[in-house]
């Protein structure tokens, strides 16, 4: 694979996280630098090494952990 294709797949993948978890705080009134945030980041993180690799993905999947919204620990 070359360059600049390894660097549109990482730049697809940063795409999806950072949308992912910047929609599901907006969505929640969740400003990114709170410890809610902090979690969320570290779920979205998890998800996508689980095989969760698009945004669509990633948003259900944090709404839909547990059968509710997603409780982060502190």
């Amino acid at each position: 694979m070359s360059q600049s294709a390894t660097s549109g797949v990482v730049f697809d993948d940063v795409e999806a996280l950072s949308g992912a978890l910047f929609s599901w705080c907006a969505e929640r009134s969740i400003h990114l630098r709170s410890q809610e945030g902090v979690s969320a980041a570290g779920a979205v993180i998890d998800l996508f090494f689980a095989g969760y690799t698009t945004q669509d993905e990633i948003l259900e999947a944090l709404s839909d952990r547990h059968g509710r919204e997603v409780v982060f620990a502190s």
